[in-house]
């Protein structure tokens, strides 16, 4: 392994400790804030600003921005991304400690579920972690246009059937995948920088709709949704639009059923148990 993939792949893993510590810190500071709403944008803007213990996850979630840039810049997107789609292991880890409570058996099975997809993800990723071509920018705008159109529909169903919080969960973490396909892109240089803006875009709804679910939801829930959404769907765009190779034989096989494993993993997240369910 070259020596500039190793130190991506360290700085990958501090950057998903980071920010998934970050997410929890968020998570008890919106719960805590009165009711915010993307219809009074500046109100919830300063709401969050002017609190103190928002304001200290949001630090940690940009520190690990800035080392997620740092290692995306050295390695190709789906490398880095499978590092940090470990993130939702140590996300369920930290809730319950920090929340002082044992996770329920259906967390725990989506946790799991979770975990043994992206372990056969990363396991994957040995048949195929070249650079790839970039990508065509119609590619990845016809990309963008469909992740923004997935994220509208999951919050029409998500108002329709009353889980509004993993609707915004999932929204979240479709827009967070937008930015980070972005910053691999910016990264390119010349016009590529242009994407910065799908970087700005991108982050800036995804921690919007983050926020508005963390309100209305327990962190593994929304969060963990998010994390999933935000680290496969990038993989994914690196084989299917960035070019990245796309592994043949037990290699290939072992990555469907990596994605089988995270989507039922986020089914089991999305249903919480019971008892938090029912309170508002």
């Amino acid at each position: 392994m070259p020596a500039h993939t190793a130190v991506a792949l360290l700085l990958a893993l501090a950057s998903t400790t980071l920010t998934n510590i970050a997410y929890l810190r968020q998570h008890d500071a919106a719960a805590a804030l009165p009711t915010l709403s993307l219809r009074r944008p500046l109100h919830s803007a300063h709401a969050l600003l002017t609190d103190r213990s928002w304001l200290i996850g949001f630090g940690l979630e940009s520190s690990g921005f800035g080392l997620y840039v740092v290692a995306l810049a050295l390695a190709p997107l789906a490398l880095v991304q499978s590092i940090a789609a470990g993130g939702i292991g140590i996300l369920a880890l930290a809730s319950a400690r920090i929340s002082r409570r044992h996770l329920g058996r259906q967390e725990l099975a989506g946790v799991f579920v979770s975990m043994f997809g992206l372990l056969f993800l990363a396991v994957s990723l040995v048949g195929g972690t070249g650079e790839g071509t970039g990508g065509e920018t119609t590619e990845l705008l016809l990309w963008f246009g469909a992740t923004v159109a997935a994220a509208l529909v999951a919050l029409a169903l998500g108002r329709r059937f009353g889980q509004l919080a993993v609707a915004e969960g999932i929204a979240g973490g479709l827009f967070f995948s937008i930015g980070d396909i972005s910053v691999k892109v910016a990264t390119q240089g010349g016009a590529r920088y242009a994407f910065a803006l799908g970087v700005i875009a991108g982050y800036t709804l995804g921690t919007a709709f983050l926020q508005l679910g963390y309100q209305k939801g327990a962190a593994l829930t929304v969060a963990g949704i998010a994390t999933l959404l935000t680290n496969a769907l990038p993989i994914a765009a690196g084989t299917a639009v960035l070019g990245e190779p796309v592994p043949s034989g037990v290699y290939g096989a072992l990555r469907v059923v990596a994605f089988a494993a995270v989507t039922v993993g986020a089914v089991l997240l999305a249903r919480p148990e019971r008892a938090p369910a029912e309170s508002v």
